[in-house]
């Protein structure tokens, strides 16, 4: 089913992603991070081909919305601050994305 697919394409995905880079460890964060099967699978997988999988206790696992909206909050209250217009990113790069100002 759905979540079958969906824990076959995330595992895969890391998967690639840890032999291009080289990595060895991997962080899991957001709502996906409580799904039960995602985990095992990423254990598994771990430990075939010799990475670690680091997730957020189940009770930290909350949706990339409330995180995107508390990161909004810390820019807010640092003083940044941009116009009303909206953009919309797809794809937007994490490179594109400057640190907090301290």
């Amino acid at each position: 089913g759905f979540e079958a697919a969906m824990v076959e394409t995330l595992v895969e995905k890391c998967r690639r992603a840890l032999r291009a880079s080289g990595g060895t460890r991997l962080v899991v964060a957001g709502g996906v991070g409580a799904n039960h099967a995602l985990r095992a699978a990423l254990a598994t997988a771990g430990a075939h081909d010799g990475f670690r999988t680091w997730f957020p206790r189940p009770e930290f696992c909350t949706d990339n919305g409330a995180m995107i909206a508390h990161v909004g909050a810390l820019r807010l209250g640092a003083g940044e601050h941009g116009d009303a217009a909206i953009r919309i990113f797809p794809r937007w790069s994490l490179d594109g994305l400057g640190a907090l100002a301290a």
